[in-house]
């Protein structure tokens, strides 16, 4: 028997593992502490986005925007990949102008996608009312599979 192998994944994959989940983890900074929470999101064209209500969170990002996101797919010990994307926080708002109002729209068509009733009377998370999107800039994947079993002896001879 091998031992597990490790891998890069491609860029392509990358994308392909965040467009496929909408759970994962938003890392960020204040000062000297490091903070981590899972949050549902949508993967589109280089951007994450997501929405969230006010709070600490919130209040971080708008002096803090640079950040890491991170989704996992686990099977077994050796059996999962991971990806890390490093981007900045835009708040997106509708009335900020036609550029904000552009993306503010493209990440609603995207949320709506992933939960149709985002935004409506039927809302399961209606306290969520901030929409961001984390322009990624660096992306990175790992992978590791377990490694091919070699038949043992006493099989090979018997057969």
């Amino acid at each position: 028997m091998t031992g597990p192998i490790f891998r890069d994944m491609t860029p392509d994959e990358c994308e392909a593992l965040l467009s496929v989940n909408h759970v994962g983890r938003l890392a960020f900074t204040f000062k000297d502490r490091v903070d981590i929470q899972p949050i549902h999101y949508v993967f589109d064209n280089g951007w994450i986005f997501g929405r969230t209500a006010e709070g600490a969170k919130f209040t971080t990002l708008t002096h803090h925007p640079f950040v890491a996101f991170e989704v996992d797919e686990v099977h077994g010990l050796f059996d999962w990949r991971s990806v890390v994307a490093h981007g900045t926080v835009y708040l997106l708002d509708k009335e900020s102008g036609p550029v904000q109002a552009s993306e503010y729209d493209r990440a609603l068509d995207m949320m709506r996608r992933f939960l149709p009733e985002t935004f409506t009377s039927e809302d399961p998370t209606p306290f969520r009312t901030i929409v961001f999107g984390i322009q990624v800039m660096e992306m990175t994947g790992r992978e590791a599979r377990e490694g091919k079993r070699r038949r043992s002896a006493t099989k090979r001879r018997t057969k």
